[in-house]
């Protein structure tokens, strides 16, 4: 079988998903600030489906070799602010993780973890755009497992110290479920309505909040 000619390797090896460069200059910086915040614009209109890196270049007011400068395709565009998303989604499940000194405490921090992502997702249309896209996107279900993971390993922490005497390999089973199961429930309710997405959080954080406290005793 004969290979594929290098300009088309290199095509393939750019069109990943993944930046070409991160800028360390202002003007650069607000260049590339600028592209999000117009491609956040243009998703919240048609999707990120719909995204289309000339839209960007027009209403941007750049050329197309100023965007691809930095984002060689649209993928590494909605990579980028899925990741941006996740960052802030981190630092609420740290800062509630970090006052859990029981196990009750850490019931209450489940809780505030699944009002603040549920509030979040539904006040940012764009991430919740992208969050429904992680279905069918492989490159950004690789986000999400990195996100989930991130998740439960800063669960497990709480978990192995609040019960040091446990299996390691059972309470980082716990952790990743619950995660998993965390982000279904909000997934779920911000499909619904504000009205039933509010009755569906308030019963899922029950649910939860039962199951974990059966787990863990």
């Amino acid at each position: 079988m004969s290979e594929q000619p290098v300009a088309t390797r290199r095509r393939q090896q750019e069109h990943s998903g993944q930046l070409r460069r991160i800028p360390s200059q202002q003007r650069g910086r607000e260049r590339f600030e600028k592209i999000l915040a117009v491609a956040s614009e243009l998703i919240e209109s048609h999707g990120s489906d719909g995204l289309k890196m000339s839209e960007i270049v027009e209403k941007a007011g750049l050329s197309f070799g100023a965007l691809y400068q930095y984002f060689p395709d649209k993928s590494s565009i909605i990579r980028t602010l899925a990741e941006r998303f996740n960052e802030e989604g981190r630092r609420c499940v740290e800062a509630e993780l970090a006052k859990v000194t029981d196990a009750a405490g850490l019931q209450g921090a489940l809780a505030t973890i699944v009002d603040e992502y549920y509030g979040f997702f539904r006040r940012e249309p764009v991430m919740r755009d992208i969050w429904h896209a992680t279905h069918t996107d492989k490159l950004l279900q690789q986000v999400d497992a990195k996100d989930m993971e991130f998740h439960a390993q800063a669960f497990l922490a709480v978990l192995v110290r609040l019960w040091p005497h446990r299996d390691r390999k059972e309470l980082l089973a716990i952790a990743r479920l619950t995660m998993q199961l965390l982000a279904a429930g909000v997934r779920y309710a911000v499909s619904l309505d504000a009205e039933e997405g509010a009755q569906a959080i308030a019963l899922f954080k029950k649910m939860q909040i039962a199951d974990i406290g059966r787990l863990l005793r």
